[in-house]
């Protein structure tokens, strides 16, 4: 049976965002009561992880940026000059936090330590361009974590997968010129961030490793999981990844307040197997997931516990 790592660091619950933010600490909080009182959190491994360092995040986003996010959030704004994000005293902290968890989850995996690793984490990533903060994020957790796995471990290929109902355009845009990560993304469109076109496949030696599949209000089972089905798994048997990687994102689940998708429970359960398969067959098993969107506390945590089971499966 494969081991299974949990990354939750602690550091999500200082992320503040104002009353009746949908990206709040409740949402971690009902993350982590779902792990404890079905017992998924007792059948993994806890790993305890840092922040990641300047450097790491480099990989991925100018140092510019990152001075603007140490300035602007010291300074006491409330919400970052790029975009649409709320941040306050400790934020951070907290995206410091999320992305050391993501990079430490790359290094469990990569080690042997885990087969495989979900991180609980708040900010979310997957619309932080290299940059630009926005859509709730301030570094892009995945994206970092990818680099990471091809820097420290000399992991050559990382598919990301991302079934969020927004389009992960910041993990786009850090990998659209690189060959060595396929991106795959289903997401509702037109919808918040606008863009995720078919039309958009990578540029130069990278075309092809951008896989877009934008769906209308509404879609569920049938073109979400028969894209997954249909388009990610002939690519990934072409691309044969080192490393498997997901933007989970429960947004795209039936009922959320910032989402018109139709998938339920049994769909990301079916999701998550159709990637280890991946993993199994060309990663040594390596998955690394990390926590995405989901702003219906009830639904978030239902399908966060669809997902760790089928890791755990």
């Amino acid at each position: 049976m494969p081991t299974t790592a949990l990354f939750a660091p602690e550091e999500s619950l200082v992320h503040r965002t104002p009353h009746g933010h949908p990206e709040r600490i409740e949402r971690f909080q009902a993350v982590m009561r779902i792990l404890q009182s079905t017992g998924l959190g007792e059948r993994m491994k806890p790993v305890r992880s840092g922040e990641a360092d300047v450097d790491t995040l480099r990989l991925c986003h100018g140092a510019e940026y990152i001075r603007l996010v140490e300035r602007e959030i010291a300074s006491g704004r409330r919400m970052l000059s790029t975009g649409d994000t709320h941040v306050g005293p400790s934020s951070l902290q907290a995206a410091l936090a999320a992305a050391g968890a993501v990079c430490a989850a790359v290094d469990a995996v990569a080690d042997g330590v885990a087969n495989q690793a979900f991180c609980a984490l708040r900010p979310p990533g997957h619309h932080a361009r290299p940059d630009q903060g926005m859509g709730f994020c301030i570094f892009n957790n995945v994206a970092v974590g990818a680099r990471h796995a091809m820097r420290r471990h000399g992991l050559g290929r990382v598919l990301i997968a991302d079934w969020d109902v927004h389009h992960g355009n910041g993990t786009q845009d850090v990998f659209y010129e690189d060959p060595d990560v396929l991106f795959f993304s289903t997401h509702q469109s037109p919808w918040y961030p606008g863009t995720g076109m078919a039309t958009e496949t990578g540029d130069g030696a990278a075309r092809g490793t951008t896989i877009n599949c934008p769906f209308p209000a509404h879609s569920g089972r049938d073109e979400i999981v028969g894209a997954f089905r249909e388009r990610l798994l002939p690519a990934a048997e072409a691309f044969r990844p080192d490393l498997v990687m997901v933007s989970a994102g429960f947004d795209s689940r039936l009922g959320d307040p910032l989402g018109r998708f139709r998938l339920v429970d049994e769909d990301f359960r079916e999701m998550t197997l159709l990637l280890r398969d991946v993993a199994d067959k060309h990663a040594q098993g390596r998955l690394v997931s990390a926590l995405e969107g989901g702003y219906s506390l009830s639904g978030l945590a239902a399908g966060v516990e669809s997902h760790v089971a089928a890791l755990l499966q």
